[in-house]
């Protein structure tokens, strides 16, 4: 693993390459990795030094589960736990094949998989309502669909628009506010119940390729668009409060720390760098050159910040 620049606190080796993951962020299940590679999700937990009595950093590979296609996204559902017997845990990922695969699965011998399809092209982003009504999937088609979770993953409101959508992000605290972000660089909120748009805000250059809240302050808005990344607040302004350029190219995405309203990581070009700033100070904590891009999330609870660097899932610990 040449990770240059700042070292990982910590690293988990992949016997191919990393095409992305998802840290669980939520309570029951916040040590919880989904790592997705060519042809198969890998299921396993980690621990910390802060959390072990013996200090040290542990994975436990759990199950592997065959994905009939390249899955460009994973994400938890609110309602995977580790502490419930037995075990359950929900990932939705999206495929190749243009279709939404739910996958359930107690870490035993009980497995079951559903196809949802309803999309005509790549399927960018997948991300649970945290209430657990909705899932959402943002498509090349120019979509965004809403399945009913409860409903055996029916297909509900869809929302049409003028260019690729990449991803959408529910509110941590409003019920039913969805983040919609456009390629062309728009990003719209919506109250989904009423099927209404509540405002739209815009970056002045794309490509536009994620868009995120923050959870210590969630009027706060974050969004990577080429090599900028903007903020909002949305209390206050449709305007950006501040336009910063991080990467010298396009930018792959942009996440707000869950443990600070000012600080995010971010991964764009040249190469593959991560970069995590303060955006009070402007300087970088952490910048590390990365093998190949493949994904980006914080940890739940602990400072730490994770990133794919081909084979290799990094862990760097991030003083805030």
């Amino acid at each position: 693993m040449d990770t240059k620049g700042s070292p990982p606190t910590h690293t988990i080796s992949l016997p191919e390459q990393i095409i992305t993951f998802e840290l669980s962020s939520y309570e029951w299940s916040q040590n919880l990795l989904c790592i997705a590679l060519m042809d198969k999700l890998v299921l396993g937990s980690v621990r910390f030094p802060e959390e072990n009595d013996n200090e040290s950093f542990e994975w436990n590979q759990l199950k592997e589960i065959h994905h009939k296609s390249r899955p460009h996204s994973v994400a938890f559902a609110p309602e995977t736990s580790l502490a419930v017997v037995p075990k359950k845990v929900i990932i939705a990922s999206a495929g190749s094949d243009y279709k939404i695969h739910i996958f359930q699965s107690d870490l035993d011998q009980n497995d079951t998989v559903q196809l949802l399809e309803g999309h005509r092209s790549y399927v960018n982003h997948v991300s649970w309502d945290p209430d657990g009504e909705f899932l959402a999937s943002c498509s090349d088609d120019n979509s965004c669909i809403l399945w009913k979770c409860k409903e055996d993953y029916a297909q509900g409101p869809s929302f049409f628009f003028g260019s690729a959508v990449v991803s959408a992000k529910w509110h941590p605290e409003e019920s039913g506010h969805l983040l919609i972000a456009e390629k062309c660089g728009v990003v719209h909120l919506y109250k989904v119940h009423l099927k209404t748009s509540m405002l739209s805000v815009e970056t002045d250059t794309n490509p536009l390729s994620y868009v995120d809240w923050n959870l210590s302050n969630s009027a706060y808005v974050v969004a990577m668009a080429r090599g900028n990344v903007f903020f909002w607040d949305l209390k206050n302004s449709s305007w950006p409060i501040e336009n910063k350029p991080l990467h010298d190219e396009c930018g792959h995405i942009v996440k707000f720390s869950p443990h600070s309203e000012h600080v995010v990581a971010s991964i764009g070009k040249p190469n593959a760098t991560l970069k995590v700033i303060h955006m009070k100070n402007k300087l970088p904590q952490i910048e590390a050159k990365l093998l190949l891009y493949g994904g980006l999330c914080w940890h739940y609870q602990l400072p730490y910040v994770v990133a794919a660097s081909d084979r290799a899932l990094c862990f760097w610990k991030v003083l805030i």
